[in-house]
């Protein structure tokens, strides 16, 4: 009973710290009000990731991630999107990873020069 209302005491006083804080600087709470939705969002997007993904879907994720970043942030919202509608039926394997980031690179021109 004690540790509870110490926790509530503790929390309220956060809460005091927080308004304080965010009279004194609402263009500070406004950013950290940001980063702190930001963060939400990622973890969100991170836990669908893992859920339609397996391990070496993954990893292959995070390693192109270093290369090809906005490739990769558009592979993520589209396979969310699809598990949010329920159009995946299973995990998204390396395999089919790979067909999907085929598909979603645009076909390379082959050049030829013929001398004449």
């Amino acid at each position: 009973m004690a540790g509870e209302l110490e926790d509530i005491r503790r929390k309220r006083l956060e809460q005091l710290q927080h308004q304080q804080a965010a009279q004194m600087h609402p263009d500070i709470q406004a950013a950290y009000q940001q980063e702190q939705m930001q963060a939400e969002m990622e973890a969100k997007k991170q836990s669908i990731l893992r859920q339609i993904l397996t391990p070496e879907a993954r990893e292959r994720m995070t390693t192109l991630k270093m290369s090809r970043p906005e490739l990769v942030d558009q592979l993520e919202s589209q396979l969310i999107m699809l598990a949010q509608n329920g159009r995946l039926q299973s995990q998204i394997t390396d395999e089919k990873l790979k067909a999907l980031l085929a598909q979603m690179q645009p076909k390379k021109r082959k050049t030829s020069i013929t001398r004449v």
